[in-house]
């Protein structure tokens, strides 16, 4: 018997109520956990405590033995396209700071968390328009509801540089050439399209497709523990590699850019961009 013994796993109960404010986190008896994320119970509005939030729910997720799929997707109409209003206060009253801590830090731990610390298969459910795809698009099977659209807000809308893991995302998708059409544009890509391009596997009506998720996540189940895991990691390993060449890079030339503009990238003219190019209603949800 060893002197010491293991370090408690997290217990689900635990994290469930630890992360209430931002997810909602259901677990069926059999280890699929799904993980709807939401601002009080509507779509997730934006800020820098949500930013963080991500990450730090990926790697308890993924440090809890009992999960054996995870399910992500948010709440209402739309994922990560609404901005809370006062949000990005911290990054306004001290932008140097705030550039490494929810910016390089923050945000380079939500996209390699996902790809590295959880070892099970990933199912994003994308629930209507997106300006952070990433999160949804780079799981390993992506579904998504007829009336979504992405559409990446950093150039062409706000006039920031897109180094924050949706380059990563397009490139990897979509390719080299169609990626930078993409994000120096903001073009809107429907679910339609976003099928024929490969970025997503299926697209279903909005009442259909949480009930898809986990009838891929019952097929997935039907496997041997172990080759689920396995499996994963053989078919994350592009991703690995995507990330290991660009993320930290990408993060880097992004908060120079920031630093170099001296302005915050969720400035006071952000809202009013997005107003004027993004066709829903960005305060949906906001109590």
């Amino acid at each position: 018997m060893s002197m010491q013994s293991f370090v408690p796993n997290p217990e689900f109960e635990e994290y469930k109520e630890r992360f209430k404010e931002h997810y909602k986190m259901e677990r069926r008896d059999d280890g699929v956990l799904t993980v709807r994320a939401h601002t009080k119970e509507g779509p997730i509005q934006f800020s820098v405590e949500h930013h963080r939030s991500y990450g730090q729910m990926l790697k308890t997720v993924g440090a809890d033995p009992k999960n054996e799929v995870l399910i992500v997707t948010g709440t209402g109409d739309s994922f990560l396209a609404n901005l809370d209003p006062d949000g990005f206060q911290l990054e306004h009253d001290d932008l140097e700071y705030w550039a490494y801590e929810y910016a390089y830090k923050d945000g380079r731990i939500n996209v390699s968390a996902l790809v590295n610390d959880i070892e099970v298969p990933t199912i994003g459910v994308i629930n209507g328009p997106t300006a952070h795809s990433e999160m949804l698009l780079m799981c390993d099977i992506t579904i998504c509801t007829e009336d979504t659209f992405i559409f990446d807000p950093h150039f062409s809308g706000v006039g920031s540089a897109p180094g924050d893991g949706i380059h990563s995302c397009f490139q990897e998708l979509l390719g080299v050439k169609r990626a930078a059409y993409a994000l120096l544009t903001g073009e809107f890509i429907d679910a339609k399209k976003a099928l024929e391009l490969g970025m997503v596997n299926e697209v279903l009506p909005r009442d259909k497709v949480m009930d898809r998720a986990y009838e891929i996540a019952d097929s997935i189940m039907k496997q041997h523990r172990t080759v689920r895991r396995i499996t994963t990691q053989i078919l994350r390993r592009p991703w690995k590699k995507r990330i290991v060449d660009d993320l930290d890079g990408g993060f880097g030339m992004q908060m120079f850019a920031h630093l170099a503009k001296k302005k915050a990238v969720h400035d006071e003219s952000f809202m009013d961009n997005m107003a004027e190019n993004v066709p829903f209603d960005r305060k949906k949800g906001i109590e």
